[in-house]
């Protein structure tokens, strides 16, 4: 009887969620709703010779624009996890570290798309989208960015 019992314990344990009407085991990854900004630092400069500000509605996030040699940087306005499946305001200012001089200057409008890093029957779920910014056109797609 142990025996069984132990069997049917370690099934269970190794099933994860799937017991419990799930096809799959939910995973621990966690997410936030937001906009997010990915650029090379590279095409602003040396190490940190720029800010680059994002912003989504009355919501502002900034930093430098990083370590030339590192491929990419990035930055995220974080969005209420409920904003659901809508449009923002995306506004983007890069400034010279050194002058202030404004080098980019772009704003779009953002549909957010829906993620689910852990399945669609499992939580989170959160609205995310994602902009490049470009140093001669601004905010642009993050499709085909690369290192180089």
């Amino acid at each position: 009887m142990r025996r069984v019992l132990f069997t049917l314990g370690t099934a269970v344990a190794l099933t994860g969620c799937s017991v419990f009407g799930q096809d799959t085991p939910c995973t621990l990854m966690d997410m936030d709703s937001g906009v997010s900004v990915v650029w090379r630092p590279a095409d602003f400069g040396g190490t940190d010779a720029a800010t680059v500000r994002l912003c989504v509605e009355d919501r502002c996030e900034e930093r430098a624009s990083g370590d030339a040699d590192v491929p990419f940087a990035g930055v995220t306005v974080r969005l209420p996890d409920d904003i659901g499946a809508t449009t923002v305001p995306v506004r983007l200012k890069v400034t010279e570290a050194r002058d202030g001089r404004v080098v980019v200057e772009d704003s779009r409008r953002a549909r957010l798309s829906k993620q689910q890093p852990n399945g669609a029957s499992c939580p989170p779920t959160v609205w995310t989208a994602t902009f490049r910014a470009h140093p001669a056109k601004g905010l642009t797609s993050p499709k085909g960015l690369s290192p180089r």
